[in-house]
């Protein structure tokens, strides 16, 4: 038997109202100059905003009014919220080394970057799946009175597989919401049951066709398990940018490079090397070369082609992974310049990612497969073994 667990958060939780007024400012530089350089840094605590980091643009953008209204729109009042900045330029020495005349646009930095997909709703992990379905709902919902909640809130899903990962059921489900006082937790907790929990495992038991995938006697479901939560978001816990990184991915599944996305512009590969490993294990996917996989990539700052590349099927693939791996490199630009083009990175979307998930969504452009990709990916079988590796 094998338990996976994953997680997830509302716009209303502290760190991802953080991660949302950077993504707000972050949008604001490149509405209005495409070329900004952003890495924006944002603590929230009671009374007290604090903006840090490094912003190169033409823009000009309202700092206070594009913090305030971002912090509207997640459900606080900033009215009495203290905005402290300290903003800078980016270094010359990074610019210089990323951007070198005649040469490919190199990466903003080193890193790791891992993307995950799998054959399942989405293409991606069903407890994740249900996890963020859960505090999406919660943040519709808070907008109703009769719900009695207020913007913060967590998930945590837990689903058993046999050892051949075969899925068994539903081990157990946790939801605490912030809520409005003088409620009774009893009837609190009903409604948390009925307008929440059971709607969004219904409604992926009829979409997965998978009817293993109920909320009955046998599975644990803990409601605000810790009692009273009135005092919640950033008066209650400091919010930080980049505390929520499985929350941003895979809810804990995969591997995580570290590197956070919010507040950074596309030339950082900790965001933009993340989109295309997610979309090239989704393309895997989606050529049905394998049931799930990890691909990873790494990057050195300054340099255009990535250093390394691997591929992970955990044993689900249908072709040697080496044939993939080279099919990759033919397929898929993995050039910092070649992602953002082909993505259209230069675009303010970096709020609503943040909003509704980074993945999982057909919205957001590294989530689109075109056929060209897939068709070319089922080829693999036809590479010769001395096949130069580029990554272009």
């Amino acid at each position: 038997m094998k338990l996976i667990t994953a997680e997830s958060v509302t716009i209303g939780h502290p760190d991802k109202v953080a991660d949302y007024v950077a993504d707000r400012i972050l949008d604001a530089c490149i509405k209005n100059d495409e070329n900004s350089r952003v890495a924006c840094e944002v603590m929230l605590t009671k009374g007290k905003a604090f903006i840090a980091g490094e912003i190169t643009t033409k823009a000009k953008p309202d700092y206070e009014e594009i913090i305030k209204e971002a912090i509207r729109h997640t459900g606080y009042n900033p009215d009495d919220l203290q905005i402290n900045l300290a903003v800078n330029t980016q270094s010359p020495d990074i610019a210089g080394g990323v951007f070198k005349k005649g040469k490919k646009q190199g990466a903003g930095d080193q890193g790791i970057v891992y993307g995950y997909a799998e054959d399942d709703i989405d293409y991606m992990p069903l407890a994740f799946t249900l996890a963020r379905a859960l505090t999406n709902r919660l943040a519709t919902f808070r907008k109703q009175e009769d719900m009695d909640l207020r913007p913060d809130g967590k998930s945590q899903v837990t689903l058993e597989y046999d050892d051949f990962g075969r899925f068994l059921g539903v081990k157990s489900v946790l939801v605490s919401a912030q809520h409005n006082d003088g409620i009774n937790i009893d009837d609190f907790r009903k409604k948390i049951l009925n307008v929440i929990i059971n709607p969004v495992f219904e409604n992926i038991a009829y979409k997965t066709g998978n009817p293993e995938l109920v909320i009955d006697d046998n599975v644990e479901v803990l409601i605000n398990p810790s009692g009273r939560f009135v005092l919640g978001g950033y008066d209650a816990d400091t919010g930080l940018t980049g505390r929520k990184l499985q929350v941003d991915t895979y809810g804990s599944i995969a591997h995580h490079g570290g590197g956070a996305f919010s507040g950074k512009d596309p030339s950082k590969v900790d965001r933009s090397g993340a989109y295309m490993a997610r979309h090239i294990a989704k393309s895997i996917i989606m050529a049905g070369l394998a049931k799930k996989c990890e691909v990873s990539i790494s990057y050195a700052i300054g340099v255009a082609k990535p250093t390394a590349v691997n591929i992970e099927t955990f044993g689900t693939d249908v072709v040697d992974v080496s044939l993939i791996r080279k099919a990759v490199f033919r397929v898929f630009d993995m050039t910092p310049e070649g992602i953002i083009n082909k993505f259209h990175l230069k675009t303010p979307i970096y709020a609503r990612a943040c909003e509704i998930g980074h993945f999982g969504n057909d919205e957001m452009s590294w989530e689109k497969v075109e056929q060209s990709s897939v068709m070319l990916l089922r080829e693999v079988d036809i590479l010769s073994e001395d096949e130069e590796l580029t990554g272009r």
